[in-house]
Formats: structure tokens, C-alpha cells, sequence
């Protein structure tokens, strides 16, 4: 059996619908302004740079930028903005755009003290390593006429200032996938308050862990000068917009409303104080305990592809990382078609490509350790029983007011229980692939090689953990359908640090401790973020009561 050879069998026969000799005399049989802001919006290349050379004899270069090109770049914001475009077909349409203005620009005369559209300084906050968002901001917005100056990742608030004077920037946007970089974010407008400069510089912020009403209220009341939150790149296309024609005083140029804080209408106010719960969740104490097959750590190289590649999630991948999905007018090709026209023949070219040029370099080490719980705290033992260091954990203050230690016998119990640590990793070539692919201005290579690196990784950890649950002799219990695995239907659960049941990421240089992940290549930095990114982290609880949860 051989699961990559049976993921592969699923592309038989698949190809891309394509009607690309009918598509070309369509374009031919266009005006050339419309068939240049065609070219934009289909993503199409061949024949790009005849037309633009044809509009050139009778039009200025920055002219066919400004009138024709951008026309076609605002059609597929509409178009995204409506659900009627891909996220990935947006980004061919951003290389064809970059592409024609590089044609373009040797045509173009620099003129002394023109302003040009704005320009916006972008960065990822101090601490973290996350920076897809950031960047396809950055694609969307120089291609929509932006001098963007992208900083890169772990930027601290010093560098962004730095930057904004140095390339006087009209905006500045920061992102952050982590809920501690939403902390960062507030603090770096309070030096830019501190500093004087909040009047100066509109802030755009972004990243998976804020909220609307966090920047738009929270944010806002504290900032001096105008902050607003972009929910995706388009957003802060809209925003950047609307602040630059503000800032130069267009008639009738504003802001966007903000979100209205919403205060419930209580005649008397109301005192709710917290019950007085119990010290421990009702978790069982008494399920059997496992025997682990060794205690310590051991570093296992050289997995191959085809052991983890069943265990690769489509579904996240497609929707959540390439942003395939049915457009929301209901016209076009429904998810389902998209997935076998675009995502698995994509798919399976990338894997392909990456066993073809040796990019992954999977690798894992785990351990199996003693351990008992008391109260809030899980404890590590030594071989002789005394402590080795313990993980502290957050309690829910309400419902069955659960905790992570529950799930792990109890001191007073005189047992002693295991818990299962693991480090995985597909290594940093991938990582350098994709980068690599940006700079090229690659973009729908780019995102749709990082998303799937990001889910190789997941799908590494996935399959360690059902090799873990088979050595704790369980595995067996494992549901036979990959869809039940992938909704968690089997015994037990890992848990990532940083998520719901287990924040503190500090809680990371116990379990480097621990594991030495170096060994295989990972770093623990000093924010506490594995490098490199497509590495992931788990605490392995057996109970069989142990399921997701938000404890704050």
C-alpha cells in the first residue's frame, strides 16, 4: 500500500479545462484598451507585451498604466470583492500587471516632485514569523499603483518608524498572525503616540488573530491619529485608498464609518460575580494507563513523502490556504468543479516538483515522559520521581471548567501517568522555495506552494501522532475514514502551544528543553517561534476524554 501512489490516482486523467486557442481570437477581435484590461483580468500573458507595444506608439507609457491597466486591477478587486473571482486567479492577474509594468517602465520619464499614488511601509510585528498576509497585501497594492516597502517579519517598532521617515510613507500597515502580536500591535501605537507621530502616520492593521472591534474600538479610543482594521488585502486596498484621498484633500473624500461599540440597555446595572468552582474539571481519573514502548526522546530522518501524504487535508488546503470556493453569486464552477479543474491538478504538480528538486526534509523527535497533575499544573518526573519541570495551565472559569492537567492522573492518585511531546518539521528548503517564488513575483506559485508547505507540516504532525497512538496501543481505535481523522475521531488529542487549552507560547522552551528540537533542525527563537515556519509542536494526551478547548 503505498499512500502517496493512491493520492496521485486521484489526478488520473485530470487536466485544466482550458480554451485557450478560443480565448485568443476572442482577445484579438477586442479594441486594444479593452483587450489590454482583459489581459489583466483573465491572468493571461502570451501576447502581452505586442499589445503594449502596439499602445505605446500613440499612448505614454504611464498613461496605459494609470487608464488602462489599473482599470482592469480595480475589475478584479470587484470581482474578488463579490466572490466572483478565485484568490489565486486574482494573483495571475497581479503577475500579468506587474509584468506589463516592467515592460513599461523603460517608457516611463521620471518627473521631479510627482507625488505618484502613496506609499505604505509594511511590516510583521516583533516576534512573529508569519508574513503570507502581509505579502499578498503587498501584491495587491503595488499592483494597484502603491510604492509599497515591505520590511519583512519580527519587526520591532524602531525599524517601521525608521523606515516611514526614511521613504516618507503616507501609511503605515502592520500584521501578525499571533494573538500575542495583537499586544505588540498596541504598543507600537503607543510609541507612535509617545514619539508625536500618530498625526503623521494612519495605521492599517491586519492578521488572523485580531477583530474589527478590537482595532475600531479598543485600538482607536487609544490612538491618536486614525487606525482601521483590513480584514483582507483588498480591504486595505480600499482603506489606503480612502486615506490617501484624504490626506490630499480630494472633494469628498472620508473615511470609512467606524465600528459602533454596542452597549446593552440595562435599566439597573447588573453585578454578576463568578461561582465558586471546584479545584478540578469532572475529567475521569480512573481510564487505564498506557505503557509507552520507551522513556526519553528519540529523532527520527528521511520520512518519505509517501508515509505522511495521506494525511494531507484537501479541504484545508483548498479553501483555507489557495482560497478556492464557490463564487457567491451562485454562477461559475461550483467548489467541487474548482478542485478538479484547478486544485488537484495543481496539487499534483507541486508534489511532483517537490520530490523531483529533494524539498522536504521531514523530520520528527518525540519522547514519552512520567508525569502526574496537581491542580492547574502538570508536572514532568524524573526517572527517580522528582521533579523535572512543570507546564502551568489556564482553567476554564466556567462550564465543566476544564483544564489540561485533568486529563493526567492526579498526585494524591500515587500513579504515575505519560505524557507524549512532539516536534515536527518538512524543513527550511520549502520554505526557501517559496520565498524565493515572491521574489520572483511568482504570486500564485507562491501562495499556493506556502499553503501546501504549511499543510505537509500538518499533515507530518498528524500522521506522528497516530504512529504515537499506535505505540501507546490504541491505535487500533483509530476511525478507518480519513475524513473522521481529520474531525478528530480517534482516542486522545494534540495539542499545539498557543491555541485555546494551552496560550503561552513561553510554555515552548520547556518542551525545547525536553526534546532538543535543534537535533532536527528546528530553533526555538527568543519570541518563542519555531524556525522554520512549517514546524509544529504538540503536547500528546491519551485520556480518552481529551478534546479541543478554549480555556480563556
Amino acid at each position: 500500500y503505498d499512500p502517496l501512489q493512491k493520492l496521485m490516482e486521484l489526478f488520473e486523467g485530470v487536466s485544466t479545462k482550458s480554451m485557450k486557442a478560443g480565448k485568443a481570437e476572442e482577445l484579438l477581435a477586442l479594441p486594444l484598451e479593452e483587450r489590454l484590461q482583459r489581459r489583466i483580468i483573465d491572468g493571461e500573458k502570451n501576447g502581452l507585451e505586442a499589445d503594449l507595444d502596439e499602445a505605446l506608439r500613440d499612448t505614454p507609457a504611464l498613461d496605459i498604466v494609470n487608464n488602462t491597466l489599473l482599470e482592469g486591477m480595480k475589475v478584479v478587486g470587484e470581482l474578488f470583492g463579490s466572490g466572483q473571482m478565485q484568490l489565486p486567479f486574482v494573483l495571475q492577474s497581479a503577475e500579468v500587471m506587474k509584468t506589463a509594468v516592467a515592460h513599461l517602465e523603460p517608457h516611463m520619464e521620471k518627473v521631479e516632485g510627482a507625488e505618484g499614488k502613496g506609499t505604505i511601509v509594511l511590516a510583521t510585528v516583533r516576534g512573529d514569523v508569519h508574513d503570507i498576509g502581509k505579502n499578498l497585501v503587498d501584491i495587491i497594492l503595488s499592483n494597484n499603483g502603491y510604492n509599497v516597502v515591505n520590511l519583512g517579519i519580527k519587526q520591532p517598532v524602531a525599524a517601521i518608524l525608521d523606515a516611514a521617515a526614511e521613504h516618507k510613507a503616507d501609511v503605515i500597515g502592520m500584521s501578525g498572525l499571533l494573538v500575542k502580536s495583537t499586544v505588540i500591535m498596541k504598543e507600537n501605537l503607543q510609541e507612535l503616540n509617545q514619539r508625536q507621530m500618530a498625526a503623521d502616520y494612519p495605521v492599517i492593521l491586519g492578521g488572523a488573530a485580531l477583530t474589527r472591534a478590537y482595532v475600531e474600538q479598543d485600538l482607536h479610543e487609544i490612538y491618536e491619529g486614525e487606525v482601521r482594521y483590513a480584514r483582507d488585502a483588498f480591504e486595505g486596498l480600499r482603506l489606503m485608498d480612502a486615506l490617501i484621498a484624504v490626506k490630499r484633500g480630494v472633494p469628498g473624500a472620508r473615511l470609512p464609518e467606524l465600528k459602533q461599540r454596542r452597549v446593552p440597555k440595562r435599566d439597573t446595572p447588573v453585578a454578576v460575580e463568578e461561582p465558586e468552582g471546584p479545584s478540578r474539571s469532572d475529567v475521569a481519573v480512573d481510564n487505564p494507563l498506557p505503557t509507552p514502548p520507551f522513556w526519553g526522546t528519540r529523532v527520527i530522518k528521511g520520512i518519505q513523502l509517501k508515509e505522511y501524504a495521506s494525511w494531507l487535508d484537501e479541504g484545508a488546503l483548498f479553501k483555507g490556504q489557495w482560497g478556492l470556493k464557490q463564487a457567491r453569486t451562485g454562477h461559475g464552477p461550483t467548489y467541487e468543479e474548482l478542485v478538479e479543474s484547478e486544485g488537484r491538478p495543481r496539487l499534483r504538480g507541486l508534489l511532483d516538483e517537490l520530490q523531483t528538486k529533494n524539498l522536504l526534509e521531514a523530520a520528527v523527535v518525540y519522547g514519552y515522559f512520567p508525569c502526574v497533575s496537581k491542580g492547574d499544573d502538570l508536572i514532568i518526573l524524573n526517572d527517580d520521581g522528582s521533579e523535572r519541570t512543570r507546564f502551568t495551565f489556564p482553567r476554564q472559569r466556567r462550564g465543566r471548567r476544564l483544564c489540561l492537567a485533568d486529563f493526567f492522573r492526579p498526585e494524591e492518585s500515587g500513579e504515575t501517568d505519560v505524557v507524549g511531546l512532539q516536534v515536527v518539521t518538512v524543513g527550511s528548503k520549502i520554505g526557501e522555495a517559496t520565498a524565493e517564488l515572491f521574489a520572483a513575483d511568482s504570486y500564485r506559485d507562491y501562495l499556493e506552494l506556502h499553503g501546501l508547505s504549511v499543510q505537509l507540516a500538518e499533515a507530518l504532525a498528524e500522521y506522528w501522532h497516530a504512529r504515537v497512538r499506535a505505540e501507546l496501543g490504541f491505535g487500533g481505535e483509530d476511525p478507518a475514514d480519513v475524513e473522521d481523522m481529520f474531525a478528530l475521531k480517534y482516542r486522545g488529542a494534540r495539542f499545539s502551544l498557543g491555541y485555546g487549552a494551552c496560550p503561552d507560547l513561553e510554555d515552548r522552551a520547556k518542551i525545547a528543553e525536553l526534546l532538543q528540537p535543534e537535533r532536527i533542525g528546528v530553533q526555538l527563537s527568543e519570541e518563542f517561534q519555531l524556525h522554520p515556519e512549517q514546524s509544529t509542536d504538540a503536547i500528546v494526551i491519551h485520556h480518552p476524554e481529551a478534546k479541543y478547548f478554549n480555556a480563556r
